[in-house]
């Protein structure tokens, strides 16, 4: 188990997630990936977290921050850990 502060949930070869994969790569950033169910209405533990079922969303523990939407999460990343934070 790795002491990684973010959760990145996500589904396998998912384009939207990949993005957000690439940030994190990008910024260096320790992660823990979760893969979810496939079938939209199978991700609880999605809902559960950011009160929606789409992917990717992330947990931020160290900022408390959840969040889903690619775009969101990325403009997140960068101001949270780019070059202007």
């Amino acid at each position: 188990m790795s002491d990684s502060t973010i959760t990145l949930y996500r589904l396998q070869a998912c384009p939207y997630c990949e993005r957000v994969v690439r940030t994190l790569d990008e910024y260096d950033l320790d992660y823990t990936s979760r893969f979810v169910e496939p079938m939209h209405g199978d991700r609880d533990v999605v809902k559960r977290v950011s009160g929606k079922r789409t992917v990717p969303a992330i947990v931020d523990e160290r900022t408390g921050v959840t969040m889903s939407e690619s775009a969101n999460i990325v403009e997140y990343l960068e101001k949270t850990y780019g070059e202007g934070s």
